[in-house]
């Protein structure tokens, strides 16, 4: 007798119980409907999202650690690796400098805010110091004299991570030094270290449709759907501005290693939509690593790329601030000039690189950016509050899959990708196990009748 087929409720709820991506999915759907129709309760559920934030923040920084260190060691090359660093901050530079010109001009072509005539002087310019804080954003000085550690355990205890990177080339250096005799069980402590780390990443991740769920709640129950309609022209421009820097992202990875975005965007489906519905790239920073180490690029390249690309390739940043200048400027009435809107470029290319894990970084770039134009009232930048939120999702994607194309594009560049199994990996052809540490080939009909000996 043929075997029976599972009735439709059956599937859905295997689905439910195996797929983190439809969980996920559900958890996303049921937080819209809670903070719609009770926003009260949903702006309540703030502590779900952050308690997920924080645990998983417990275990990047010792995770970057390991990865590099463990990346270093078995290179063999520390130049190698100093190639791969200066390499990202090539990518990173001409990447994060197209993203800013991609939103000047959309800006200019589409003027968000032209019409708005807005006056500054109504305004609740304390409503930004609230949102920052009273923080400001660090002079490049300060930016590099903070990547360098005063303490070992003060940037692991901070969650600094490009003082973490720093450590772990100081000892992947040493390792490498003192040699494999000398040191012979750092190595395998390091390893084993890492492979616990994963494990617990593995605990913490059971715990993302709840987070899911609690933070599109609070962003509903707090800001409504309305805001959609009042910003909606800046909210259009600014998605389809990501979509067009996307799609050249796109181009570049498909002419550097011959690989297909959109198949990648398969790949980690269960990571972006959970970035999406907390909002935070650092939530998928682990699995992430993981998922590009078992696509072929080598421990020491990822493990240096993408978290080196937190603090240095905030590429859906750049768009938003870009964008975000110019709609305020146009909105009070405000002609920028050419000149000042390379200025705009220039310094939005520096405050930029210091946005990373600041709260409310957006508006303190924002601020001194108006600030150095001199033209721009810097409580106009209070107009942007409503929609900053809203604009998390378009971040989100273009940090993340900037830093991932970074991945690739300098692994290969360094000759650190192994293309053959990327491209098995993203077609489907090889499944992986995350809980495993090396991802298995998947059996396939065709590949048998190709592969066998002839005769």
């Amino acid at each position: 007798m043929p075997p029976s087929v599972p009735s439709l409720p059956r599937r859905v709820a295997r689905m439910l119980r195996t797929s983190l991506f439809a969980q996920v999915a559900c958890a996303l759907v049921l937080g819209i409907v809670v903070g719609k129709l009770w926003p009260g309760f949903g702006a309540d559920l703030q502590p779900l999202g952050d308690g997920f934030i924080r645990l998983i923040k417990t275990i990047i920084s010792p995770l970057v650690f390991c990865v590099v260190v463990v990346g270093i060691a078995k290179a063999g090359d520390l130049k190698a690796f100093g190639r791969i660093g200066l390499k990202a901050l090539i990518w990173f530079e001409v990447a994060s400098t197209l993203a800013l010109v991609i939103g000047l001009l959309a800006a200019n072509v589409v003027q968000p805010g032209s019409g708005m005539n807005v006056d500054p002087a109504t305004l609740d310019a304390s409503a930004v110091d609230a949102k920052t804080g009273g923080g400001h954003l660090p002079s490049t000085t300060e930016f590099v004299l903070e990547a360098v550690p005063t303490s070992f355990i003060g940037a692991f205890a901070e969650n600094s991570l490009l003082q973490v990177l720093v450590l772990a080339c100081l000892v992947g250096a040493a390792l490498l030094h003192l040699g494999h005799t000398k040191v012979p069980q750092v190595l395998p402590a390091i390893e084993q270290a890492q492979e616990i780390i994963f494990a617990i990443v593995g605990f913490v991740m059971r715990l993302a449709p709840i987070a899911v769920f609690g933070a599109m709640a609070v962003l509903v129950g707090n800001y409504g759907l309305g805001v959609i309609e009042t910003y909606g022209k800046l909210i259009v421009l600014c998605y389809l501005a990501a979509a067009l820097f996307i799609g050249l992202l796109a181009l570049a990875l498909k002419a550097v290693t011959g690989l297909s975005l959109w198949k990648f965007l398969r790949y980690i489906r269960e990571e972006m939509l959970l970035a999406l519905g907390t909002a935070s790239t650092e939530s998928v920073l682990p699995r992430v690593m993981q998922k590009l180490r078992k696509a072929g690029a080598r421990d020491d390249a990822v493990g240096l790329v993408l978290p080196t690309g937190y603090s240095f390739n905030l590429d859906g940043a750049s768009l938003y601030l870009s964008i975000g200048t110019l709609f305020i400027a146009q909105a009070v009435g405000v002609d920028l000039s050419l000149g000042q809107q390379i200025t705009v470029v220039l310094v939005l290319m520096l405050t930029s690189k210091g946005m990373a894990g600041i709260p409310g970084s957006a508006f303190l770039a924002l601020s001194a950016t108006a600030s150095s134009l001199g033209a721009i009232p810097a409580g106009a930048v209070a107009l942007l509050l409503g929609v900053d939120r809203i604009m998390d999702s378009m971040r989100v994607v273009t940090n993340l899959l900037g830093n991932c194309v970074a991945v690739f594009a300098v692994a290969r560049w360094e000759g650190a990708l192994d293309r053959e199994r990327a491209k098995k990996v993203l077609d489907g052809e090889i499944q992986v196990d995350l809980e495993d540490e090396e991802p298995t080939e998947q059996p396939q009909e065709l590949k048998k009748e190709t592969t066998a000996e002839p005769g």
